[in-house]
């Protein structure tokens, strides 16, 4: 551990997808001192830096917290998993490096939620950009180049892209020449956080740029207990070091950027949160906040399955001989099914008239097996991973107890409001038409999942009860809100209601979850949310034209 100063101007808790970003943007300021935190290691290893081998550190624990939810009621009470990374960058290093920002209307319904006119898409479309290096797309009115963090799209390696596309525009979607651009709604290429055949997460893209500058301090492997309060004011945060207990003071203020699980544990722990969960732990209340923990969201999805009669797929490329080669090749020239996280394709579309932009998001997978790799079919297949953006459901994170090193209670209640059944049922019906168009034909073996006896709405029900799985989106556990508004938690610049000096920045600030994955989403946030801690001018905000599709009040497609 480096030697710690008495004060910094700042101490961030969580070198993730959002305190990267913090640490190097603060530190641009020589005079400014940051102390950032981590209780993660180093990421050496290089399955994270591997983009094909990404699920394989979601299966230990080495960078990874490992959480599971308690039993969720609605899908059968099972625990579902919930893997975070606990490594430098966060979810950034262990996450499947899918780069999708949202809807516009995401975020200008944040801008009613929050009741801030600077959180819609003009307002936060700057930010994208500022952070994005994607030259094969880029300078154009919706993307950047020279960000820090890498963009690309995928070679399509096999046909059974082009298929996936071709097979929505059969449908009767849209084919859409940029899922970030103007049209999110309708099918096509899936832009990737990949760059020169190498996983671009914030560690790399920010963090070690950050590292360089003699004004940020930066431990890892270190485990915040509490913040430090006097008085209604955050003056610090307490670990336990290699010499004793540690202290050090941030004089201007302490920013949490430990994710929707992590930040609302330490709010907790630090007597911020709802007084009938508190005292009972014998945790004094310094601020009563019911929202903390509350308003937790997430997407959940399925995997359509079907045989393919081709080898073309990701089944043969799998088998240990193959593995070897394609490591060998990304060693040596950063190419080949190595540099790929195989999410090269995906979609959009709306579930039904009356649906004002897409509800239902589709990834494209080469392969029959689950997101961690688990569950392989053994055969060469396909699927379609699908699922709602936007779910009524509502959760919680939780205290165990007021010791820092027991992990939170999580609960999502999946699938508790009927429009979320009835979405999820749709979009297997949905995915089945377009997984049988003639494009496909050339392909398509049979269907595997939920398999042709699944027919009726009760038999999709129950085969979503036993297999829907989390697309590893939680958000929205200390959300951004009016002060009269008893749930929520901080301002629209992250600073917590009630308490002088303290902020929080990462995704569990979102005062609803976005239609879409959460890492450019949350590291746009702390982009913005950067510019507004250190006084800077915003970026002005940027009129797009935004495509809606005509008809929708009365039209699904």
């Amino acid at each position: 551990m480096p030697a710690l100063k008495k004060e910094y101007d700042y101490i961030i808790v969580g070198a993730g997808s959002a305190g990267c970003v913090l640490a190097n943007r603060l530190t641009e300021t020589p005079e400014v001192s940051v102390l950032l935190i981590e209780a993660g290691r180093r990421d050496r290893s290089l399955f994270i830096h591997m983009p094909a081998t990404f699920a394989w550190p979601l299966k230990t624990e080495t960078y990874n917290w490992s959480y599971h939810t308690e039993p969720e009621p609605h899908v059968n009470d099972r625990r579902m998993y919930q893997p975070r990374g606990k490594v430098w960058g966060g979810s950034s290093s262990v996450n499947g490096m899918v780069y999708i920002r949202g809807h516009a209307e995401d975020y200008d319904r944040w801008a009613a939620e929050t009741g801030d006119p600077t959180w819609t898409y003009a307002h936060c479309l700057p930010y994208f950009k500022k952070a994005e290096d994607f030259p094969e797309i880029g300078p154009n009115p919706y993307h950047g180049i020279g960000g820090p963090l890498k963009v690309t799209r995928g070679a399509f390696w096999t046909p059974l892209f082009d298929a996936f596309i071709e097979a929505g525009v059969q449908a009767g979607y849209r084919r859409t020449d940029d899922l970030n651009g103007e049209s999110q709604e309708g099918f096509g290429p899936m832009d990737r956080t990949v760059g020169k055949g190498r996983r671009s997460s914030t560690a790399v893209g920010y963090l070690r740029p950050a590292l360089k500058r003699p004004n940020l301090t930066f431990i890892d492997r270190t485990l915040v207990d509490r913040i430090v309060m006097e008085n209604g004011r955050a003056v610090g945060v307490a670990f336990k070091g290699a010499d004793g207990p540690c202290h050090p003071r941030a004089s201007r203020e302490v920013i949490l950027s430990g994710g929707a699980f992590n930040s609302p544990h330490l709010l907790m722990l630090s007597g911020i949160g709802d007084p009938g969960q508190l005292t009972p732990l014998g945790i004094d209340v310094v601020a009563p906040l019911k929202g903390v923990g509350a308003n937790l969201q997430d997407h959940p999805e399925v995997y359509v399955q079907y045989k393919c009669k081709t080898k073309q797929t990701l089944f043969g490329v799998l088998k240990p001989w193959n593995q070897a080669a394609i490591g060998l090749e990304w060693l040596i020239r950063g190419t080949g099914l190595g540099a790929t996280n195989h999410f090269e394709a995906g979609g959009f579309i709306r579930s039904e008239p009356g649906v004002k932009h897409p509800n239902l998001q589709y990834h494209f997978l080469p392969v029959a097996a689950a997101y961690d790799g688990s569950g392989m079919q053994n055969m060469h297949g396909y699927q379609a991973h699908v699922g709602p953006m936007r779910p009524e459901s509502r959760g919680w994170v939780k205290l165990t107890s007021a010791d820092p090193t027991d992990k939170v209670r999580i609960r999502f209640n999946y699938l508790s409001t009927e429009r979320d059944r009835r979405e999820m049922r749709d979009a297997i019906t949905l995915t089945r038409e377009i997984m049988t168009q003639p494009a496909f034909a050339p392909f398509n073996d049979g269907e595997l999942a939920p398999g042709p006896d699944v027919k009726t709405n009760a038999e999709i029900d129950a085969w979503v009860r036993d297999l829907v799985e989390s697309a590893y989106h939680p958000s929205c556990t200390c959300a951004m809100g009016p002060q009269s508004d008893p749930m929520a938690v901080t301002d629209s610049t992250g600073k917590v209601h009630g308490v002088e000096g303290l902020r929080v920045v990462d995704a569990s600030i979102m005062p609803s979850v976005v239609s879409g994955n959460l890492n450019a989403p949350t590291i746009m946030l702390a982009e913005k949310l950067a510019d507004a801690i250190r006084g800077a001018r915003p970026l002005p905000p940027e009129q797009v034209s935004v495509a809606q599709a005509k008809g929708w009040e009365t039209h699904q497609r």
